[in-house]
């Protein structure tokens, strides 16, 4: 017995099934028109998969420029509990007194952080407060309020 070589394989009978032979005349299957409808575009010649018929391709509606539009991120103007005690600061506190103070620029919102000590006794409204600044006020007998954004 001879040893089995890879040109003696073969398929398994009926597992697999002859070419569709297009275009072969009336009597094929797919003779004359081979599948292609009558006239037209796609009957003379190839059309691009991405061909739609005359309108404005997608490629073309869809925006050049590709990536995310971001959101601007949210930037707070840091106030620290020892620059209220530096400006020697006492009652009511807010956004707008502390412009006209140098503390904060025009526009922005107003965080509190608690670097530095206080002893003046302050009603702070901002925008953020962090909780060390929030203990701090509160234990020099101030109160903090958060200003809805």
């Amino acid at each position: 017995m001879s040893k089995i070589k890879f040109h003696h394989l073969k398929p398994t009978p009926g597992s697999t099934k002859s070419k569709i032979r297009k275009g072969r005349g009336e009597a094929g299957k797919r003779g004359k028109t081979a599948g292609r409808g009558t006239k037209g575009t796609g009957a003379r010649k190839t059309v691009p998969a991405y061909f739609e018929g005359g309108q404005i391709p997608l490629y073309r509606r869809i925006p050049k420029l590709k990536g995310l539009k971001n959101t601007p991120k949210m930037s707070y103007v840091v106030v620290n509990v020892s620059d209220l005690q530096d400006k020697n600061l006492k009652g009511d506190i807010d956004p707008e007194i502390l412009q006209k103070n140098g503390l904060t620029r025009k526009k922005g919102f107003v965080k509190i952080l608690g670097n530095g000590e206080i002893t003046n006794s302050v009603n702070v409204k901002a925008h953020a407060v962090s909780e060390s600044a929030k203990k701090k006020i509160e234990d020099a007998g101030g109160t903090v309020e958060v200003i809805e954004i």
